[in-house]
C-alpha cells in the first residue's frame, strides 16, 4: 500500500473514529442523565423505544451507506463519474419511499409494536421516533456518497449534529416535561422528538458538502467521462444486490434484539409485576449504555475499510488488502481488549458513580457487557471485511446463529426467579462471541489474501491482561488508603475511580511500547504517525 492510500484510508478511519469518540461522550452526557431522571421502570420505556427506532434505522439505512460507497468507490476508482451520479439519483428516492412507509408504520402501529413488546407505555416515545426514521433514509444516501469518495468528514459532522440535537434539546425537554409533573413515558417522547430535529438539520448541511465537494472535483473531470451507463432499473437492482444482503445482515441482529427484548420482559412479567419487571429492564439498559462505549472507536474503522478494501481487491492490490485488514484487526484489539477487561474488572464503581439512584445488580451485569463489548467491537470489523471481499451472506448467517443463541440463553436464564435480569448479558455475551469466532473462521476460510492473525491478537491479548491486573489492584488500594480520609461516598469513588483508569492507561501504554506490540510501522498507517512515534520512541 502506497504511503498515500495509508494516509487517505486512515485518515477517513481517524475523522471517523474522533467523531465516534465524541459522539459517544456527547450519548452518555445525554443518557446518564436522561435515564437518572427517568428512574429504573423510565429507563426500561426507554429501552423499549430505541430497539424499535433501531430495528426501523437498520432496516431501512444499514445497508445503503456501506453498498453506495463501495460501488462509488469502485466507480470513482476508474473515472466514471456519470456512474456515481446515477448512482445517487436512483437510490435517493427509493430509499426515501422507504423511510416514508416505515414512519408511517411507527405512528400508525405504536400501540401493537409496545404491546408486542410487553410495554403498552412505551408508544408515545415509539411516535416520536417516526420522522427520524424518514430522514435518516435521505441522509443515509449521501453518506454512502461521501465515504464512497472517502471524504468522511460530512458523515461526521451530520452524527455530531443529531448527538448534539439530543444533548441540548433532548435533555431540555425532557427535564421541561418532568418539572411540569408529567410521567416518564410523555418525557421520554419528549426527548425522543430531538432525533428527529438533529437529522432534519443535518440534510441541508449534507446537501451543502455535497455541492461544493462536486464544484470542486467532480466537475473538472466529468467532461471527461463517456462511458455508457446502466439504465435506472439495473443500476437499482445493482444497488439492491449489494445492499439488500448487507441490510439483511445488520438487520438480523436488531431483529433478534426486537424479538429478544420482548423475551426479556416477558419471561420476567412470568413471576414480577409488570412495573418491577420493566424496572430491572431499566437497569440493564444502563448497563447497556456502557456497554456500547467501547465501540466507539471500532465502528467507524468498520465502515472506512469497506471502500478502502473494495477498491484494492477491485484494482487487485493484493497486499494493500491484506495491509488494510491486518491492522484494522490489531487497531480494534488494541482499543477492545483493554476498554473490555477494564469494564469488567472495575463494574462496581464505573456502575454506582455514573448511575447512583439505580438497583444494586447494576455492577453485576456490567461486569459480564464487559468481556461481551469486546466481541461487539470485533464482530463489527469482521463483517466489514466480510463485505469488502464480496461475502455480504456470510454475516447474515453468523449474525442469524448468534441472535438465535443469544435468544435461546435469555429465554431459559431470564426465566429462572434466581436469575432473572442478570442472566441477559450472558445471552449478550454468547451473541456477539460465537458471531466473532465464526467471521474469523470464514475470513480464514475464504478470503485468499488472510490478515496475520497473530500478530494482531497476540500481543494486544497480552499486554490488555496485564492492565486489567493493574486496573483491579490500583482501585482496590486507592480505595483502601483513600477511604479513612475521604470515606467511601459517590464523589470519593468518582475520585478513586478516576485515579486507577489513569493508572491503567499509563501502564498499557507503557506495555505496548515496551514489548513492541506497537510498531513504528503500525504508526505509520495514522495521521501524523512517525511524529508521534518518534516523541514516544516507538520503534
Amino acid at each position: 500500500m502506497s504511503e498515500v492510500k495509508k494516509q487517505n484510508y486512515m485518515k477517513g478511519a481517524a475523522i471517523l473514529a474522533m467523531a465516534g469518540v465524541t459522539i459517544k461522550i456527547i450519548t452518555a452526557i445525554f443518557k446518564i442523565p436522561l435515564l437518572n431522571m427517568l428512574g429504573d421502570e423510565g429507563s426500561g420505556h426507554f429501552q423499549i423505544t430505541y430497539v424499535i427506532y433501531g430495528l426501523m434505522i437498520t432496516i431501512s439505512t444499514a445497508g445503503l451507506p456501506v453498498a453506495l460507497s463501495r460501488l462509488i468507490s469502485s466507480a470513482s476508482a476508474t473515472g466514471r463519474t456519470q456512474l456515481v451520479k446515477r448512482y445517487v439519483s436512483v437510490a435517493l428516492p427509493v430509499f426515501a419511499l422507504l423511510g416514508l412507509a416505515l414512519m408511517l408504520v411507527m405512528i400508525f402501529f405504536a400501540d401493537g409494536l409496545a404491546a408486542f413488546m410487553g410495554d403498552p407505555d412505551a408508544a408515545l416515545g415509539i411516535q416520536a421516533f417516526a420522522p427520524a426514521v424518514f430522514f435518516g433514509c435521505i441522509i443515509s444516501v449521501y453518506r454512502g456518497y461521501f465515504q464512497g469518495h472517502n471524504e468522511m468528514l460530512p458523515t461526521a459532522v451530520s452524527q455530531l449534529m443529531e448527538a448534539l440535537s439530543k444533548l441540548v434539546f433532548g435533555l431540555l425537554i425532557a427535564w421541561i416535561l418532568i418539572q411540569r409533573g408529567f410521567g416518564s413515558p410523555i418525557a421520554l417522547a419528549g426527548a425522543n422528538i430531538a432525533t428527529t430535529i438533529g437529522l432534519g438539520l443535518a440534510i441541508p448541511m449534507l446537501l451543502i458538502f455535497k455541492r461544493r465537494y462536486e464544484q470542486r472535483y467532480i466537475a473538472p473531470h466529468a467532461d471527461k467521462d463517456h462511458q455508457i451507463v446502466p439504465g435506472r432499473r439495473a443500476t437499482l437492482m445493482q444497488i439492491l444486490s449489494v445492499s439488500v444482503p448487507m441490510t439483511l445482515g445488520a438487520s438480523i441482529l436488531n431483529i433478534m434484539t426486537f424479538v429478544d427484548t420482548s423475551v426479556v420482559l416477558t419471561r420476567l412479567q412470568t413471576y414480577l409485576p409488570k412495573e418491577e419487571a420493566v424496572g430491572l429492564l431499566g437497569v440493564y439498559t444502563k448497563g447497556l449504555s456502557i456497554f456500547n462505549l467501547p465501540s466507539a472507536l471500532i465502528g467507524p474503522i468498520a465502515f472506512a475499510i469497506v471502500p478502502a478494501i473494495a477498491a484494492a481487491v477491485a484494482a487487485r492490490r493484493r497486499r494493500e488488502s491484506k495491509e488494510i485488514m491486518s491492522s484494522s484487526l490489531k487497531i480494534t484489539n488494541l482499543v477492545a481488549m483493554p476498554a473490555g477487561i477494564g469494564l469488567a474488572v472495575l463494574a462496581q464503581p464505573i456502575f454506582n458513580v455514573l448511575y447512583w439512584n439505580s438497583s444494586p445488580i447494576g455492577p453485576t451485569l456490567l461486569t459480564t457487557f464487559g468481556i461481551a463489548s469486546y466481541f461487539m467491537s470485533m464482530q463489527l470489523v469482521t463483517i466489514g471485511i466480510l463485505q469488502a471481499n464480496g461475502l455480504e451472506k456470510i454475516p447474515l448467517l453468523t449474525c442469524t446463529i448468534g441472535g438465535l443463541l443469544q435468544i435461546g440463553v435469555d429465554w431459559y436464564l431470564v426465566g429462572q426467579p434466581l436469575i432473572n435480569i442478570t442472566g441477559s448479558p450472558y445471552g449478550t455475551l454468547t451473541c456477539y462471541g460465537s458471531i466473532t469466532l465464526l467471521n474469523l473462521l470464514f475470513v480464514a476460510l475464504k478470503v485468499k489474501d488472510k490478515p496475520d492473525f497473530r500478530k494482531a491478537f497476540v500481543g494486544p491479548l497480552l499486554c490488555a491482561g496485564v492492565m486489567g491486573v493493574g486496573a483491579w489492584a490500583s482501585y482496590k488500594l486507592i480505595e483502601r488508603f483513600g477511604t479513612p480520609m475521604f470515606g467511601s461516598g459517590h464523589a470519593a469513588m468518582a475520585v478513586y475511580l478516576f485515579a486507577a483508569i489513569i493508572i491503567s492507561v499509563v501502564v498499557y501504554g507503557v506495555l505496548i511500547i515496551a514489548t513492541k506490540t506497537i510498531t513504528r510501522e503500525d504508526m505509520k498507517l495514522i495521521p501524523r504517525g512517525d511524529k508521534i512515534a518518534k516523541m514516544l520512541k516507538i520503534k
